[in-house]
């Protein structure tokens, strides 16, 4: 039998808050652990929370930018549960009254436009993190990420790929980054994923036993998770087994799901309202103020890149998938107009370079290997015909050593191109005296020939001539002497 996969992705996105949700703690990563802490965020007893104004602020720009709707008013939940990490024995989180919901992602996979549908979007406190000694039999608590705000990003189970899944992932991330609320580092769990997967017959509408898969560190994981766990749970019901509903850890060593618990739920948390804390209430004016505050997100960048400079959808995707390429690729327009050529040497060899240089890896590029201006100026010079584009690859392989400008480096290495007709007529001349043998089977019909004498012409002025008057010259005289 042929099954179907579904699939729903719960995202937690750490906000780029100073402080935590409910008390002034710093949100540092990477500090000596409980350094970050205070009463409140320790859970002591008689201590009360105080909700951060910006936290609510990143919630409704994500929900707008997401197409969701606000909720006016909404509260905040208790939702208890009981682990070392979890200091007041629950996490204050949203259950029936989400900051956001109903609202959808799209994003492009092969040529196709898919959207999915998110059923809410809410604001909730991080827990704490256990570190165990593999060697002895005891475990310690760290509480820095312990009130660290966080938005819960629950989609609705539209994926039906692991491919999908990625691609949703990348465009989440991406309109996070975009509107500066998340950095999207999956590394320091600043932007973690939860998968939820069932199987059914294909053709068929009824959902299979919904599994939930934890630890998806990166977006690697996830997919090699989802295509590890549609094909146990495929094989399970092949051989005449059946599914419970747990919740799986991902083994990356092993590339494996184990069992890691039964999978809770609503009411096995038994939420209700803190009462230590107001239900929120939300001005329509300020959701109109955040609304105009909203920057170009990537749908709408990368329609104006291919509406408005002729770019492909391809380019255009690349170009706007990271917010720090898109700023570059904009910065470089502004100073030349050639967006399509700055596409290319983008795309290709500045690309290129960066792999190299593992800078894709940073998650906001400051120091790029040429800046904007040089890249753009670089351009200009071939479009002046100062500078074929052979000549070009070799200034921008100097562009990387840094401190000089295209046109310093062109002016003191004496690259300019050659476009005075009189020297590379001459120059035709030469190599049309030197390659009689050729001339003659190009006369005869073998146009292969041509690229090797213009090879020849390029080799005699130093790669300095201008092609196309290389080109036209030496058909010419071809022509004239057939």
């Amino acid at each position: 039998m042929k099954y179907e996969p579904v699939i729903g992705l719960e995202v937690h996105a750490q906000l780029l808050t100073a402080s935590k949700i409910f008390c002034g703690c710093s949100t540092q990563f990477g500090r000596e652990p409980n350094a970050n802490t205070c009463p409140v965020c320790c859970g002591f007893p008689g201590v009360l929370p105080v909700l951060n104004k910006k936290v609510v602020e990143f919630a409704i720009k994500a929900g707008l930018a997401t197409h969701c709707q606000i909720t006016r008013s909404s509260i905040l939940a208790r939702k208890n549960y009981f682990y070392p990490d979890l200091p007041k024995g629950y996490q204050i989180s949203q259950y029936e009254l989400p900051v956001c919901r109903d609202g959808h992602v799209d994003f492009e996979l092969n040529g196709a436009t898919k959207r999915v549908r998110l059923t809410r979007i809410h604001m909730e406190e991080d827990a704490g993190k256990n570190i165990h000694d593999a060697h002895g039999d005891s475990s310690l608590v760290d509480l820095n990420r312990a009130g660290v705000p966080l938005l819960e990003i629950v989609s609705e189970p539209d994926l039906r790929t692991t491919e999908e899944a990625g691609a949703y992932l990348r465009a989440l991330r991406a309109t996070l980054q975009y509107l500066g609320v998340c950095d999207g580092n999956m590394e320091e769990g600043s932007f973690r994923c939860d998968a939820n997967v069932s199987i059914r017959p294909a053709g068929t509408e009824t959902l299979g036993t919904k599994i939930e898969i934890k630890n998806l560190n990166s977006f690697r994981a996830v997919e090699r998770a989802l295509k590890y766990e549609i094909q146990r749970q495929s094989k399970t019901l092949g051989d005449g087994g059946t599914l419970v509903q747990e919740t799986r850890l991902w083994d990356e060593h092993r590339e494996e799901t184990r069992s890691m618990r039964s999978k809770e739920s609503a009411h096995d948390y038994r939420y209700f309202p803190d009462p230590d804390l107001l239900p929120l209430v939300i001005p329509e004016s300020w959701i109109d103020e955040l609304r105009a505050e909203l920057p170009e997100l990537p749908a709408a960048r990368k329609n104006r890149f291919v509406s408005a400079y002729g770019l492909q959808t391809y380019d255009a995707e690349l170009l706007t998938s990271r917010k720090d390429v898109a700023d570059y690729f904009d910065s470089a327009v502004k100073i030349h107009s050639n967006a399509k050529a700055l596409s290319n040497w983008i795309v290709g060899d500045l690309f290129r370079v960066i792999k190299e240089r593992k800078l894709d890896d940073q998650l906001y590029i400051e120091n790029w290997p040429i800046p904007a201006q040089h890249l753009a100026e670089l351009v200009q010079l071939i479009d002046q015909g100062k500078i074929n584009g052979k000549i070009a690859k070799s200034v921008f392989e100097a562009l990387l050593d840094g401190g000089k400008t295209p046109r310093q480096i062109v002016s003191e290495k004496g690259l300019e191109q050659v476009s005075d007709l009189g020297s590379i007529e001459a120059a035709v001349d030469q190599v049309l005296a030197a390659n009689a043998k050729q001339v003659e089977q190009y006369r005869a019909g073998n146009d292969k020939v041509f690229g090797f004498l213009v090879g020849q012409i390029m080799k005699a002025t130093q790669g300095k001539a201008n092609p196309q008057k290389v080109n036209e010259i030496l058909r010419e005289k071809l022509g004239a002497a057939g």
